[in-house]
């Protein structure tokens, strides 16, 4: 059986930002450099660094946590898998949902790799829904 790298990275941000973590060190493979890639443009991250370590690869991301005056840090990430090994879903450009009226992203792989919905509606091409994150 093969590993679900998706929700293993979906697993560690969500662990690391519900312990209010700052630094949370995932494997490093394409899926996940591309993924880590789009998260971080998208302002999810502070910072991304790659990590070598026993001749294997990590990137150690930084969360980005909001202050506020009530609760010194609060947890901004929600994140949800979609699509999975089991069960594929798929949606062309025009059916692409819109997560919070469109604050939120949905990373899709496409046939020109892996981007946001806002990307794929830009160029019109759909593609399976890996996972949402607001």
């Amino acid at each position: 059986m093969g590993r679900d790298t998706i929700a293993e990275i979906i697993t560690s941000i969500r662990n690391a930002d519900m312990d209010r973590k700052r630094v949370v060190r995932i494997a490093s493979t394409h899926i996940t450099e591309n993924i880590v890639k789009l998260l971080l443009r998208e302002g999810f991250f502070e910072n991304v660094r790659k990590h070598r370590e026993n001749n294997k690869n990590f990137f150690v991301l930084t969360l980005r946590h909001r202050r506020n005056k009530k609760r010194p840090l609060r947890n901004i990430l929600k994140l949800k898998r979609i699509s999975r090994p089991g069960l594929r879903i798929y949606y062309k450009s025009q059916k692409i949902p819109r997560i919070l009226g469109g604050m939120g992203v949905i990373i899709i792989s496409t046939s020109r790799g892996i981007m946001t919905d806002r990307e794929a509606r830009l160029e019109g091409i759909g593609g399976e829904i890996l996972f949402y994150i607001w």
